[in-house]
């Protein structure tokens, strides 16, 4: 038996010391400039984006939610529209849906990978439906080939909520190739994160990614002339941040795989007492959160011995969004069917550490604490 030790959940400083010293040049450079709002590093990062998604534009915003709640609104897409999407994720998918003034339709979730469950889309098609937001939650694409093929028969638009999923694929085709948006979220806690917040939108959509502009720069393309918009702007340190970070994003995804072999193949034995993560055939997971179930309920006393033994595990999310306090009754949304996998995985879900900072013996140790919860409390 190992000896106790911490191992953490987040890697961000390990991260900033191995990249110093180019990190410390990205930022003197932008201070340097005396450009610090929509100026050249914005533009640079912004193409860099582009062309790493293989989109025809890339517009940085300032932050995740920002990114699909300005898709929405670039699409017309508010009062009186109803946008589909799942109730086990971050708040922030269906609060961006509200945001624009439109009413969020839930479904449930497979119970396979916890995405969106594609059987139950249809079902909640009505007149009123404008869109379906996916997300490709923990690190795995959503069926976008079945989703996207539900959206053209229904005249539908189709925005990707890809905050967990950047350098994801899925069998055949890519994030941003089969929607007409993604939005997406670099705040520190994600694979491509500044030290900050942050956030874009890809789209091969002119119209799209005009709209974009616009809205986050207070409605205007040219200075001084302005129409309705906001204040959404990726700041050029933040953008600085994440050129740097953008070359090595497919170096850390593969490693965030290798880490999760290793814990798939260490927790083999225990599936009688752990529910553990499924990789979809021929598509790409990037691991963003390693998620076990606790098939035998006592999730928090699971979570409390981990913790209590040094492994810094968590909860994504242990509420769904229609269980929230601030979840919004009435008319501003409604739940099509019953969401029972999502408010089983809401329930009983632990997300492991995982970053690509960590070191073999802390992976080992959490491996083995893992192990130990199982015999004691699974």
């Amino acid at each position: 038996m190992a000896a106790k030790m911490t191992v953490p959940f987040y890697g961000h400083v390990r991260q900033y010391q191995d990249l110093k010293s180019e990190l410390d040049k990205a930022w003197v450079d932008v201070m340097t400039s005396g450009q610090y709002v929509m100026g050249p590093a914005l533009a640079r990062f912004e193409k860099e984006l582009a062309a790493y998604f293989g989109t025809k534009h890339a517009i940085g915003v300032g932050n995740g939610t920002d990114a699909l709640w300005l898709s929405l609104m670039a699409l017309g897409i508010g009062p009186g529209d109803e946008v589909i999407t799942t109730t086990n994720t971050f708040f922030a998918t269906a609060e961006a849906i509200w945001i624009a003034g439109a009413r969020a339709v839930f479904v449930d979730s497979e119970p396979a990978t916890n995405n969106i469950d594609v059987s139950k889309i249809e079902k909640a098609v009505t007149p009123k439906t404008r869109a379906i937001i996916p997300v490709h939650l923990y690190g795995q694409c959503a069926e976008m080939d079945k989703i996207a093929a539900i959206a053209k028969r229904h005249k539908l638009a189709v925005i990707e909520d890809c905050a967990q999923a950047i350098d994801a694929a899925g069998a055949g085709f890519r994030i941003g190739h089969l929607s007409d948006a993604v939005g997406t979220s670099f705040i520190i806690q994600k694979n491509l994160g500044t030290f900050g917040d942050g956030g874009a939108v890809m789209t091969n959509r002119d119209d799209v990614a005009e709209g974009i502009r616009r809205l986050r720069n207070h409605g205007s393309l040219k200075r001084s002339v302005h129409s309705y918009g906001f204040n959404s702007r990726l700041d050029d340190i933040h953008a600085a941040v994440l050129s740097v970070k953008l070359k090595r994003i497919t170096a850390w995804s593969d490693r965030r795989r290798e880490i999760a072999a290793q814990y798939t193949r260490a927790l083999d034995g225990v599936r009688n007492v752990l529910k553990l993560p499924q990789e979809l055939p021929g598509y790409r997971h990037v691991y963003h959160l390693y998620v076990v179930e606790t098939l035998r309920g006592g999730r928090d006393a699971f979570l409390k011995f981990l913790n209590d033994e040094g492994v810094d595990a968590k909860c994504h999310y242990p509420i769904a969004i229609h269980q929230q306090e601030g979840y919004p009754w009435g008319r501003e949304a409604r739940i099509v069917g019953a969401v029972k996998n999502s408010e089983w995985n809401a329930a009983n879900c632990i997300s492991l550490p995982m970053f690509p900072e960590l070191t073999q013996s802390e992976i080992d140790y959490t491996i083995e604490k893992t192990l130990e919860a199982c015999r004691r409390i699974g």
